[in-house]
């Protein structure tokens, strides 16, 4: 089998370098690719011509436009890369006959209620970023081709900036932050999804009535403010020296930012839990993990 893997470097994507390594050959790109075949989402005749050489049976496109507030003023490229590169994909998966593995998010609700999401529940993104990962969505949908869609939250990795690297900087620097206790999610460890899309794809490429979308978070929920918490309290457990001595829960509405985010971002995991035979750790225990490997 052989497994195309897009956006390489990202949090997500460098997990699943290790994770999809055993499933048979990988062809892991990012922007600049190799041998003048590129993973650059913003070039969608180079996207078609990468496709039709390498001929995968999977392809996995963990790229993406993630800077939420920017595409407030960015939307075209936002949806360029968020939609109009993941049309061309599932378009060209269609042509070959590979399934399609796409990354999507709790953007796509418009966080309202307190009941987790289910994955027929109705889409009414908030912000440029939602609708431009819902359109990528239905891009998808549209081309009938093979793809397991992984809704997602409050990704982490013990690679690349984060919240909890956020919160350990200032920490360390302040004696009192202020965090969002509004907004409610899981944080969710890239080598939990990375390892969870290994399992499915062998699954899916055994069953093909498994495709679908499915929500994949950790166990659990938390605020940002929670998340904080428990970031600040680990970091000590393992003998960090931080300053801070109060963390104060506040609104989103007193921290205004360009895009709105949900306040509901839980999202039910049931689907992929029942269908695929896993378990979901806590999310605590995906976030003390991290800490373990960033304070090393």
């Amino acid at each position: 089998m052989k497994i195309l893997l897009l956006g390489k470097n990202g949090q997500v994507g460098w997990e699943l370098q290790r994770a999809l390594a055993p499933l048979g050959t990988l062809v892991a790109l990012d922007r600049e690719g190799a041998d003048g075949i590129r993973g650059d989402l913003e070039d969608l005749e180079g996207l078609k011509h990468c496709v039709r050489t390498l001929a995968p049976h999977v392809i996995v496109n963990a790229a993406a436009y993630t800077a939420v507030d920017k595409a407030e003023t960015d939307a075209a490229r936002a949806h360029r890369i968020n939609a109009e590169a993941v049309g061309v994909l599932a378009a060209a998966a269609a042509g070959c006959g590979a399934l399609l593995v796409h990354y999507s998010t709790d953007y796509v609700f418009d966080g309202s209620g307190d009941r987790p999401w289910r994955e027929d529940a109705p889409t009414a993104p908030l912000s440029v970023y939602g609708r431009s990962k819902l359109a990528g969505e239905e891009a998808i949908a549209a081309s009938g081709c093979a793809h397991l869609i992984f809704r997602t939250s409050w990704v982490h990795a013990a690679r690349g900036g984060n919240f909890a690297r956020t919160m350990l900087r200032l920490a360390g620097e302040r004696e009192r932050l202020t965090v969002i206790a509004d907004q409610i999610g899981a944080p969710t460890g890239a080598e939990l999804i990375a390892d969870v899309t290994a399992h499915a794809i062998r699954a899916t490429r055994a069953d093909a009535s498994l495709g679908g979308t499915y929500h994949l978070v950790a166990d659990g929920e938390t605020s940002w403010h929670g998340y904080a918490q428990f970031v600040v309290e680990e970091a000590r457990r393992l003998g960090v020296a931080l300053k801070v001595a109060e963390i104060t829960p506040i609104a989103s509405a007193d921290y205004p930012t360009a895009a709105v985010r949900p306040l509901n971002s839980r999202l039910d995991t049931r689907r992929l839990r029942t269908r695929f035979g896993l378990n979901l750790p806590d999310w605590r225990d995906g976030v003390a993990r991290m800490l373990r490997e960033i304070l090393a």
